[in-house]
């Protein structure tokens, strides 16, 4: 027998990934009978032998996972992003037998009470925190701390030792400020996410590395900054209005549809006058008055694989922290047509 082998060798000889092997060794029920054999035919051609005190950790498991939003209950439900993503985390603990705890934090108490809940064995298998919008939460440094397998989703602000999930906001911002100086634009103007958020710093800076790259000088009054919420973005594009820009890049679909509904009413017609990106592919964003080109990442797949990813680590723990990005596209609409192409700098 060779005691080097792992599950990712397991896997990649029967041609599943890592989170199968590993329901099927810990006799997991939601495994497909063809899947499953294959599978063992691999374990037994190789000998390989499972480690004996992860499967007794398997066997002590609750199958309930916690998720942490740090938001109110009334924020959750108005931002379209929320229940897409918790939709794609829902629809993943079903199907593999999980059940979803919700806990929402909306101030430090809350995210005392909820740390407590949260942090002891047995209530809980693991913990997601979706943190990206909101870098500043300390129950995610106090959560590395602990015992309790979890994952953050969006980059953490401070910690680096943290497992998370996330999308590469910096390229992708970047594709999308890019899209638009090859359609001719050069007054590009930017509604940033909050500045304390990673998802705000790193979409900024994919905006300010694209105009630099392009010999763009950087224009201070072209920068606003929003909080993802629609009348955050209608309320920066009023401020951007007066600095004329042909162009706006948006951190968010929901603040793209307030800055357009401002830049209409003060007679733009988009996108002859002025022409606009948005990020996420929200629903929202294809039914628009003027449909919205767009940055999409799969929020429901986020959803899924973050479940898959989390109950990998219950099962199988992680010696080093797990940093996974999901692609992106840009999905182009009415709203940044017109004007011609340019050729921009390699």
């Amino acid at each position: 027998m060779n005691k080097s082998l792992t599950l990712e060798d397991i896997a990649r000889i029967a041609g599943v990934s890592r989170s199968t092997v590993s329901r099927v060794v810990n006799d997991h029920p939601n495994v497909k009978d063809d899947v499953r054999e294959r599978v063992l035919e691999a374990i037994r051609e190789t000998g390989y032998r499972p480690n004996a005190a992860a499967r007794t950790l398997a066997s002590q498991h609750s199958s309930t996972i916690g998720l942490i939003l740090p938001h109110s209950i009334g924020f959750l439900f108005t931002d379209p992003f929320y229940p897409l993503f918790t939709t794609g985390i829902a629809q993943m603990c079903n199907e593999l037998d999980y059940t979803l705890a919700l806990f929402l934090v909306g101030s430090k108490e809350d995210e005392d009470k909820v740390f407590e809940r949260v942090s002891g064995r047995g209530l809980l298998d693991g913990v997601i925190v979706q943190a990206g919008h909101h870098g500043g939460l300390e129950i995610v440094d106090k959560l590395i701390g602990t015992d309790v397998p979890n994952i953050v989703v969006g980059r953490p602000y401070r910690t680096i030792n943290a497992h998370y999930i996330d999308i590469d906001n910096i390229s992708s911002s970047y594709t999308a400020v890019s899209h638009l100086l090859q359609r001719g634009r050069r007054r590009i103007a930017s509604i940033t996410g909050p500045e304390y958020s990673t998802v705000g710093i790193d979409r900024k800076k994919g905006y300010l590395k694209a105009l630099s790259d392009n010999g763009i000088n950087i224009d201070n009054s072209l920068i606003a900054e929003g909080d993802f919420t629609e009348n955050s973005g209608y309320s920066a594009m009023q401020t951007l209005l007066p600095a004329r820009p042909d162009a706006v890049f948006a951190a968010s679909d929901v603040m793209a549809i307030g800055a357009m509904r401002a830049a209409q009413e003060a007679g733009l017609n988009i996108p002859e006058d002025i022409a606009f990106v948005g990020f996420d592919d929200l629903p929202i964003a294809a039914s628009a008055d003027v449909p919205l080109t767009t940055i999409r990442q799969p929020v429901v797949e986020f959803g899924k694989k973050t479940v898959e990813v989390l109950i990998d680590l219950i099962e199988n723990g992680s010696e080093t922290p797990r940093h996974i990005l999901l692609d992106t596209q840009l999905v182009i609409r009415e709203s940044s047509a017109g004007k011609s192409s340019s050729t921009l700098k390699e």
